[in-house]
């Protein structure tokens, strides 16, 4: 028998053995009447109750892949070639009133917000019944009855109640568990998560995980779960396939992946990967390590210098700053509760020095931010930069203190004019401000981009001209434009792929050491914080319930949210996956109280110098 009959007879049997086998898929895309390949050769197999992670960065075409497998690329548009192999049956060659069947009942698939898979119009339980109707031929008292007991099964709380209420009644995290429930309605044998926990914050996110083995335990179902993030890949694959250019790179179980990557990529990925824990010993903080993504070599990275001003006053200083808003009801708009969005919030921060604030959503972060620069108006507080009081500034004078303090968001796209050249954009507050002529902002606009990593002659080009990266890079420039002593990051690197985001960390860096910029750093990443900060303040609902130095702060946390928020931070090891994680079907608390609420005097203690932790109460018995 020759070599390539054996191998064929070999692959036949590895497809017949597997729930899922995927050889040589190929999807291209009509483009000025071409067809460009975005997905080339790509195969693997997936056994029975095996988990299979599909990594990488955003256009290495894993989406793509999702969809070309449930053949959900439009046909008009798209070409897909190869073969995938469920239960005998090649999904590629079947008529498309057969593919109906098999979506929903053989293979379900979850997508990264459901929000935008849900009908707003119509309750949850509505819609899963309708699915338990259509493909398991349920009457509606039985599907209603099995929509029920499916809701249970993702551990929403009081799941009969909740039948009857619309998405919008339903947090990030639940609606995740809804669409959970509806996937599992017919008992597929195969789940496709596409990014079902990047728009999650971390303890949502270790929920949905942990829910996901448990169901993939009790069923006896497979996963295919398309992610970029690293840590999630450890937490739940059993083998991995790296996808870089539209091709799988590498395919191997996740543990030999982790511990001896093959490709240069793989091993480019890994060492991007930010690591909590890996600054134990380091007062300052560290850039990210450069990996070459064709040969896998890396820099090593040098210290970041001592930029903390030792003057005796603060650059900024925040007081007792509060900002609640308003919830108004009824045909006159009575005043029926509050947001306490910031409650009471006070800390300092020097020259040079990067204090992150971390929390999850709706923990009144990113309010902060805005309330400091009086973007937003706060109810009471003071906000002093270089001692004087930006919350009793208006008009000229608020304008004035602004050049020294300025915000860079999370989107920079949506930062962006899509019909200002970036060089136009750059210059604005310099031609709005009056400090340069046209010709000077021009220099000035080369000059910026030069110093964030790009080319002068960049400035002509368009915001849809760049990647992520670069724009984020391009809104550093703008920031920096008018000279200032702070900068308000703003969820800057949140929405950036893991290798984009240690270039843009390690460019705040440098810029930090050569302009000794202070940062207020706002993010949710741990794992980021813990790299680029000097200080750490945790939020929860509305208040700072601890706050030091980063390496006491995260060497020795204090208060139960911040030792929550640490242990749901996902580990990129695969051989740490049986450590048990502490978490909690809980949802988010909400920030609305009553009109006449007060909220109770807060005591502190101070653990060590500088670090000091609110004193809880029953409510963190639990």
């Amino acid at each position: 028998m020759s070599i390539d009959r054996r191998r064929s007879d070999q692959a036949v049997a590895e497809a017949q053995s597997s729930v899922l086998s995927v050889s040589g898929l190929t999807t291209s895309f009509m483009l000025e009447r071409q067809w460009i390949p975005v997905v080339r050769k790509v195969s693997f197999d997936i056994a029975a109750r095996e988990t299979v992670a599909i990594v990488g960065e955003s256009g290495s075409g894993k989406s793509v892949t999702a969809l070309s497998i449930m053949r959900l690329i439009p046909s008009e548009i798209g070409r897909v070639e190869g073969r995938v192999m469920l239960a005998g049956r090649d999904l590629l060659a079947l008529p498309e009133a057969d593919m109906k069947d098999i979506r929903g009942n053989d293979v379900a698939m979850i997508f990264q917000e459901p929000m935008t898979s849900l009908n707003p119009v119509l309750t949850i339980g509505f819609q899963i019944a309708e699915a338990l109707i259509q493909h398991r031929g349920l009457s509606r008292a039985a599907a209603e009855a099995e929509t029920v007991r499916l809701l249970d099964r993702v551990r929403i709380p009081a799941a009969a109640s909740r039948f009857h209420e619309h998405p919008h009644r339903f947090s990030g995290g639940m609606r995740q568990r809804v669409m959970i429930a509806m996937a599992l309605a017919c008992k597929p044998k195969l789940l496709i998560a596409d990014e079902p926990t990047t728009a999650l914050d971390v303890t949502i996110q270790a929920q949905i995980l942990e829910l996901l083995k448990e169901l993939q335990q009790e069923e006896g179902m497979s996963i295919l779960f398309i992610t970029h993030d690293m840590g999630v890949v450890a937490e739940i694959a059993d083998r991995t396939v790296v996808m870089y250019g539209g091709q799988a790179v590498e395919t191997d179980a996740t543990a030999r992946i982790f511990a001896a990557p093959a490709d240069p990529y793989t091993r480019a990925l890994l060492a991007a990967v930010p690591r909590l824990g890996s600054m134990d010993g380091r007062m300052r903080p560290m850039r990210f390590p450069i990996v070459d993504k064709v040969t896998g070599t890396s820099d090593e990275p040098a210290e970041t210098p001592d930029t903390v001003s030792p003057a005796e006053r603060p650059l900024l200083e925040v007081s007792n700053l509060t900002t609640r808003f308003p919830i108004r009801s009824g045909l006159f708009g009575k005043v029926s509760g509050r947001v306490h969005a910031v409650e009471n919030v006070s800390f300092t921060l020097r020259a040079g020095e990067t204090l992150a604030l971390v929390g999850e959503s709706g923990c009144g972060k990113s309010t902060t931010g805005r309330s400091i620069l009086k973007l937003t108006q706060p109810d009471s507080g003071t906000v002093l930069i270089d001692g004087q009081d930006v919350l009793a500034m208006n008009g000229r004078a608020l304008r004035d203190v602004r050049k020294h303090m300025q915000i860079v968001f999370q989107d920079p796209f949506a930062s962006l004019n899509p019909r200002m050249s970036v060089g136009t954009a750059i210059a604005a507050p310099l031609l709005a401000n009056g400090l340069a002529t046209a010709s000077q902002a021009r220099d000035k606009v080369a000059d910026l981009l030069v110093r964030v990593g790009l080319s002068a002659d960049m400035a002509a080009r368009f915001p849809h001209e760049f990647s992520g990266g670069q724009r984020q890079r391009i809104c550093i420039a703008r920031a920096l434009a008018l000279g200032p002593k702070l900068i308000v990051a703003d969820e800057a690197v949140s929405a950036l792929d893991v290798s984009v985001k240690a270039q843009v960390v390690n460019l705040m860096l440098d810029l930090q050491a050569s302009m000794g910029l202070a940062y207020l750093f706002i993010s949710h990443d741990i794992a980021v914080v813990e790299r680029m900060s000097h200080r750490v303040a945790v939020m929860f609902l509305g208040e700072i319930v601890e706050i030091g130095p980063r390496a006491s702060v995260f060497g020795n946390p204090q208060h139960p949210y911040t030792k929550k928020l640490m242990a749901a931070v996902p580990v990129p090891d695969p051989s740490r996956r049986g450590t048990p994680r502490p978490t909690s079907n809980d949802e988010i608390r909400s920030p609305v109280r009553a009109p006449d609420y007060q909220p109770p005097v807060r005591r502190y203690r101070e653990v060590s110098p500088g670090h000091v932790v609110q004193m809880w109460g029953e409510e963190w018995s639990a």
